[in-house]
């Protein structure tokens, strides 16, 4: 039987400037020292999980909701080549949130897989695994050694209008009881722009390329 499990909080980096009061922050950067990273667009979406036999939000008991729909379809059509135990996480965008996106390639976008020993795979893994699925990953911003002065000026290039901020993990392979040491977020000041919890609103679908 498949363990479904919730998605880990990613920590802030120390420059992030979007965190709220409850928001947890990564001080020491060092844990990045030495090793290849990927830094990926953090995309305004929902956090949802897929598997060979189910899928949910970050919640393991997420409810149905209208703006679920499309990736539940999704995981109909592809869910029998995951295998046993092994679950794809990815960004559910088919909603619009605080930013509305025209030229979505799909409304679902991996950022990672995980196996079922609870190993977050390594990057390069990742993609052939999209590729196998027939999925698009989150885009990438930046891949090669951790540069921090680099990294902390990718925010400079951030249009802070089109996109929420960025994410930063090792491109190697990870357990998931070590999740914050290999992963962490830089988000931009105000990402939350509605007073209203973008569930409560209007379902408004963002916008696809070949549309």
């Amino acid at each position: 039987m498949t363990n479904y499990t919730k998605y880990p909080r990613t920590p802030h980096l120390p420059w992030s400037p979007g965190a709220s009061e409850d928001d947890v922050f990564r001080w020491d950067v060092s844990n990045f020292e030495g090793r290849e990273v990927v830094v990926t667009e953090k995309r305004d979406g929902e956090n949802t999980t897929m598997y060979r036999d189910h899928i949910h939000a970050r919640s393991v008991d997420s409810r149905h909701h209208p703006s679920r729909n499309w990736v539940k379809r999704l995981q109909g059509r592809i869910g029998h080549l995951i295998p046993e135990a092994w679950r794809v996480c990815g960004e559910n965008l088919y909603a619009e949130h605080s930013l509305r996106y025209t030229e979505l390639a799909s409304y679902f976008e991996v950022f990672s897989v995980w196996n079922e020993e609870n190993v977050c795979l390594d990057w390069d893994a990742a993609l052939e695994w999209c590729a196998l699925l027939g999925l698009e990953h989150v885009p990438i911003l930046y891949r090669g050694p951790w540069h921090e002065e680099l990294i902390r000026g990718l925010a400079d290039d951030i249009d802070t209008e089109t996109q929420e901020g960025y994410v930063v993990r090792t491109a190697e392979g990870f357990h998931h009881g070590v999740f914050r040491d290999h992963i962490a977020k830089w988000v931009r000041s105000n990402h939350v722009t509605t007073d209203e919890h973008w569930m409560h609103r209007e379902v408004i679908a963002n916008g696809l390329a070949e549309d």
